[in-house]
């Protein structure tokens, strides 16, 4: 995998995960995303393709934004993120805060960022 082919599946999973989030909370949804690839020794593709992994991945008919300047601005969020030290403590996991999924009990809570709450 290409380093431009891995920007462009972070940049993707941040905008269908987390595009209406602040910048720290885009950040963080990247951060966990290189997490995973770091932990799993797989491309980014591979994290964001992992089954029932990222909602969106399953739910959607279309990878393809449809928002040009949230996509941008979620481009921006990974560089950021890619510039700075991981503020998510090594988070590998997250879920909107609205929701309490079954899995939750089984990671140790770090922080929330945005509407999202994170998990390692």
């Amino acid at each position: 995998m290409t380093l431009l082919e891995g920007l462009l599946w972070l940049t993707l999973n941040v905008y269908h995960e987390a595009r209406s989030e602040p910048l720290v909370g885009q950040m963080a949804v990247a951060l966990v995303t290189l997490n995973r690839a770091y932990a799993k020794h797989l491309p980014i593709k591979d994290i964001v393709r992992e089954p029932y992994q990222f909602s969106w991945t399953f739910q959607k008919n279309s990878y393809i934004p449809d928002d040009p300047k949230a996509f941008l601005e979620c481009l921006k969020s990974v560089y950021a993120a890619l510039q700075n030290r991981d503020f998510t403590n090594g988070a590998t996991h997250y879920h909107l805060d609205t929701i309490h999924p079954y899995w939750a009990e089984d990671y140790i809570f770090l922080d929330q960022f945005g509407s999202h709450k994170f998990y390692k």
